[in-house]
């Protein structure tokens, strides 16, 4: 496929995902990963995990993971038209939303839809952590580690980033 067809793809893909992104940028990991990976073959199981990583360790908000796929697939023009694809439709959306939210301030139906959406955006957040385990962790050492890892994070109050970081340490050593 040529540059301009696939900035289309990566327009009309993103464009599409924005809409069911409830949550952010990383609820949409799962069907980021099977566009990228299984039906486009932009890129492995292994190159889209790192993107994720390097999406998350910089600075910034959590869709530049749209930024690199829409970069890796068609240069700087895939990844300014992937990232305004993924943030302009539910930009303009909130926008929209929001005045019908105040207008409907005193009614009860915003606090119960907004209510209905957190489990929602549970669930699809558990299910991002699922797809990226299963194309990063590669051996059992690593399975192992992102379940000590997960199981830290939610039985103690120890910041996350000294979990990354003995993380990124083991890693450095060759441990995983």
């Amino acid at each position: 496929m040529n540059g301009i067809g696939q900035i289309w793809t990566l327009i009309w893909t993103f464009g599409l995902m924005s809409f069911f992104a409830v949550g952010g940028a990383n609820s949409a990991i799962p069907e980021m990963h099977r566009v990228a990976v299984d039906v486009h073959h932009w890129m492995n199981d292994k190159e889209f995990a790192d993107m994720f990583a390097i999406s998350q360790l910089s600075p910034g908000p959590n869709v530049l993971i749209v930024t690199l796929i829409g970069y890796s697939v068609a240069g700087f023009f895939g990844a300014l038209a992937a990232t305004l694809a993924m943030c302009g439709p539910t930009a303009i959306f909130a926008y929209y939303v929001s005045g019908l939210l105040r207008r409907f301030s005193g009614s009860p139906w915003p606090a119960i839809i907004q209510a209905a959406l957190v489990p929602l955006s549970i669930g699809l957040m558990g299910a991002s952590a699922l797809i990226l385990a299963l194309t990063s962790d590669l051996s059992w050492t690593a399975a192992l580690l992102t379940i000590v890892a997960a199981a830290l994070a939610f039985a103690t109050k120890l910041n996350p980033f000294w979990i990354l970081a003995a993380g990124g340490l083991l890693g450095f050593a060759g441990v995983i």
